[in-house]
């Protein structure tokens, strides 16, 4: 399967009011993200969807793409590797940004497992980046120590993971929720570590209701926790 970048307009006519940047997981190709990047467009018509290829060759004889190297990754060195291959992918988002004259808060990016944890990560390492991160069976390299200002995250796993245990993701709302950030949670049962059309439907559902946290605060005085995530049947 091709590794070609893919990159969805608007209709002709229709003024592009947003931009979603879809990462995909080690191995992987930008066509499988698909699916997601139709529910986006059925949902977002002013949208434009871009989705790249890992600026990596994939390990071993399985081909695809990825984002860094997992041969022999571990939590000891796994945030370095994510570090190493940040800035490629900040340039990009920028550069994307610059060229369709969209601002960093009309930004959204939705990652898959490794995409998602390059997702988490450049929005720690550079606030503000993208408005919103959707997060599909992803972690933190390293917890972080303080809480994006300007991102609300939106976290989304299967409870079945074998693959991205959904310990990293409550884990992970946890800390963001003590770092007072602004994040939700949702975990679908009976799911493995796959990008679920009830995943899918339920980070549509939270790009259109969840009014950002910083949002409430400056317009209300609140300081009201986030909304609380659910478990997905």
């Amino acid at each position: 399967m091709s590794a070609a970048a893919l990159e969805f307009l608007p209709d002709p006519g229709i003024e592009i009011k947003q931009l979603f940047i879809l990462l995909h997981g080690v191995g992987g190709v930008p066509q499988d993200l698909q699916p997601l990047a139709q529910a986006l467009r059925a949902a977002f018509p002013q949208a434009a969807i871009l989705a790249p290829a890992g600026f990596e060759p994939g390990d071993g004889a399985a081909g695809g793409r990825q984002w860094f190297s997992v041969q022999g990754v571990d939590d000891g060195n796994r945030a370095e590797r994510v570090a190493r291959a940040l800035p490629a992918l900040v340039e990009y988002i920028r550069a994307a940004q610059e060229r369709l004259g969209l601002l960093q808060s009309d930004t959204a990016l939705a990652g898959f497992s490794q995409g998602a944890i390059m997702a988490l990560e450049a929005v720690q390492a550079h606030d503000g980046l993208a408005g919103r991160v959707l997060a599909f069976s992803g972690r933190y390299a390293q917890l972080p120590k303080s809480a994006p200002q300007y991102t609300t995250i939106h976290l989304l796993h299967g409870a079945d993971d074998a693959v991205m245990a959904v310990s990293h993701a409550q884990a992970a709302q946890a800390r963001l929720d003590a770092l007072h950030g602004d994040a939700t949670i949702d975990v679908a049962s009976r799911v493995g570590h796959v990008l679920h059309p009830a995943l899918v439907q339920r980070a549509i559902e939270r790009l259109q209701t969840c009014v950002p946290l910083r949002s409430w605060e400056a317009a209300l005085g609140l300081n009201q926790a986030p909304p609380q995530g659910s478990t997905l049947h």
